[in-house]
């Protein structure tokens, strides 16, 4: 079978040269090894997602030469595939609810941390600290009838016991790289939220869902998502979902040595264009010749 490539940008704003050296990188792969290359639209968030964003990614890509195959799959029309992988998990009693707001998580963590530090996960974030997972069934049932806002986390440590050892296959930078394998630690990050009460999946959940019904079997993206395959081999083995090989790019950053933002102008690939950048100036800009 041929391989199968894609590109997954949320339309929260415009992109900006992280996201041409990705979106360039998949096309290339692509073509250099006769597979398809796929857009996705990751607009789950509802209150950061718009239209022109979205209309954005499609003028600023076509406008570096990059095609792709259609339909393209917007998040927010699959709802269902999302919640049907949930209820899965749900009945190996994997998830739970848990009731605090983000205030009252950072409280828990500071009184935590009185005894000393707390753990974090790989991108800093502290580990959930609370005791959700204690509440009987009625008390979560009465909670939820009430309209108590919540999370679903999925229950790392049953997770974990239930799949034993886990890697992935690792590609490096060049096309013709064997695959390393590198273990998987998806206990560093914790009770992961799989979903909340107002929106139906996380990225977690939804990238593994939506990579596996594409036929996705190489990904390529970021470094900054290394850390977080451990979760997606974790939530793939858990889901019966096949294992695509991963291909983890060095970040284009600012003269500052950051990582770039969709609010940083100077790299924006509209602002750019504007001044009289090409397709071809923007591929020697990212390092692709």
């Amino acid at each position: 079978m041929p391989p199968v490539f894609r590109f997954a940008p949320s339309p929260n704003g415009f992109l900006h040269l992280g996201h041409a050296y990705s979106a360039l990188l998949n096309f290339d792969r692509a073509g250099e090894s006769g597979g398809a290359f796929l857009l996705r639209i990751e607009d789950i968030d509802a209150t950061r997602c718009r239209p022109d964003y979205e209309a954005a990614i499609y003028e600023d890509l076509g406008w570096l030469g990059i095609d792709w195959e259609r339909p393209v799959r917007r998040q927010s029309k699959h709802l269902a595939e999302y919640r049907a992988a949930l209820e899965k998990l749900a009945t190996h009693g994997l998830v739970y609810p848990s009731f605090e707001s983000r205030a009252e998580i950072a409280r828990l963590v500071a009184a935590r941390e009185a005894d000393g530090p707390w753990p974090r996960d790989p991108d800093g974030a502290p580990l959930y600290p609370g005791d959700a997972r204690s509440l009987s069934a009625g008390e979560r049932a009465r909670l939820i009838d009430a309209g108590a806002p919540y999370a679903l986390r999925l229950d790392m440590a049953a997770a974990c016991r239930r799949v034993g050892g886990l890697s992935w296959r690792e590609l490096g930078e060049g096309p013709d790289d064997m695959p390393r394998h590198i273990p998987a630690q998806p206990e560093a990050w914790g009770d992961v939220i799989l979903a909340r009460k107002e929106t139906p999946t996380s990225y977690h959940l939804s990238v593994v869902v939506d990579d596996a019904l594409q036929g996705v079997s190489e990904v390529v993206r970021g470094q900054d998502l290394f850390q977080a395959t451990s979760v997606h081999r974790l939530l793939q083995v858990l889901l019966d979902l096949p294992e695509p090989t991963y291909r983890h790019h060095r970040l284009i950053r600012d003269e500052a040595g950051g990582k770039l933002s969709k609010s940083t102008r100077a790299t924006g690939l509209r602002e750019l264009r504007a001044a009289g950048a090409t397709p071809a100036s923007i591929r020697r800009r990212v390092g692709l010749g």
